[in-house]
């Protein structure tokens, strides 16, 4: 039998969020955890407003939303906005009502500089580091390190000489370029869309764009993220961001860290040893690294858990919206790249919980 359709709309309801998002969703699990972190940041959060004036987005909805946009690989901060109208799993993540109206997405926009200038992301990714370490899920002593190309938010059209002395034709909004025999260096030519990317390129034969270089800092056990850092990708910067990291990390015990072959030059193994620092990195046909080093276990075993950070480079450039960067500067970028490693982290603590739960 054929069912009828019916148009009736419901005038009054009953229902609320929590009962519409099933019980076993796996963002029931995300949702304390980033709950308990953003009562972590209360204090930061009351500095970033004024006592008087008038209300804007709470900020743990603009983290909540930040966080959303990357679990969901929502490819805009306009999209988000239209989407929290309708979804009641996001309104239930966000702690709004059915009937409560979604943000306005010039307004969002405006309010999240608040999070870029106070850097909230970075102490949002803090607190949840905190938590899994809280739950004895971190590594103290064993890490991993390596980088990435981030493609930038601009064109090799936009890759133009310094001193201006450009042939291109002004008054076409998208000219033909054809850029064969010209020859085209960062120490010549920057990108008027965005001058702090670089022209780089992964390896010999690769095509070269303009990018950003990404870095992160893993540590072993559960395969969680540390630290990450973005910068200009110059070519040195994946082994002078990994010291940085490195010595931010907490306590005076001797560490480990794992790495590929890009690592293992004279200045960088020779300053990790300075800082109490075992590089267990790849060798190279002329290593540095000696067997004094690569006799023993654990360097056998850093060299097999090293490959999973390549997970969370391909998590964050999939999922994450980190193929293409929507944002342009090192400083907003990195505010996405903490983020989204926040938001891969509670991916991750979300799964170890549901396992240690079986």
């Amino acid at each position: 039998m054929r069912g009828t359709v019916e148009k009736q709309i419901t005038m009054l309801s009953s229902l609320t969020p929590d009962q519409m998002v099933p019980q076993d969703h796996p963002i029931r699990h995300i949702k304390p955890i980033v709950d308990n972190a953003l009562k972590e940041l209360s204090s930061t959060f009351n500095r970033m407003y004024a006592e008087m004036g008038r209300p804007s987005i709470p900020p743990e909805h603009l983290l909540k939303s930040c966080l959303l946009i990357a679990l969901y690989s929502i490819r805009s901060e306009r999209q988000f906005c239209e989407r929290l109208q309708y979804d009641l799993l996001f309104k239930w993540f966000l702690d709004l009502n059915i009937m409560d109206p979604a943000f306005d997405a010039s307004t969002f926009s405006k309010n999240k500089q608040r999070l870029l200038d106070h850097r909230v992301a970075h102490e949002f990714l803090g607190a949840v580091v905190a938590e899994a370490r809280r739950r004895k899920l971190l590594s103290e002593d064993h890490f991993t390190v390596d980088g990435t190309l981030l493609e930038a938010w601009a064109s090799l059209k936009s890759f133009r000489p310094k001193d201006g002395d450009d042939v291109r034709v002004a008054s076409e909004k998208n000219p033909g370029v054809d850029f064969h025999g010209e020859h085209r260096t960062n120490a010549t030519h920057e990108s008027t869309t965005d001058p702090e990317a670089r022209l780089a390129k992964k390896g010999a034969g690769k095509e070269a764009k303009l990018c950003f270089a990404g870095h992160v800092l893993m540590e072993n056990r559960t395969g969680l993220v540390v630290d990450v850092v973005v910068t200009r990708a110059t070519g040195i910067a994946e082994r002078e961001t990994a010291l940085d990291m490195l010595e931010k990390v907490p306590g005076s015990q001797r560490i480990t860290v794992g790495a590929d072959k890009g690592y293992d030059t004279q200045d960088f193994v020779t300053t990790c040893r300075e800082m109490n620092v075992t590089p267990h990195v790849a060798r190279r046909q002329w290593s540095i690294v000696d067997k004094r080093t690569t006799r023993h276990d654990g360097y056998q075993i850093s060299q097999r858990i090293r490959k999973r950070i390549e997970e969370i480079f391909g998590w964050l450039k999939t999922v994450g919206g980190g193929r293409k960067l929507r944002y342009k500067g090192i400083e907003r970028n990195q505010l996405w790249a903490e983020l989204a490693t926040a938001a891969y982290n509670l991916v991750r603590l979300a799964k170890l919980e549901a396992a240690y739960a079986t």
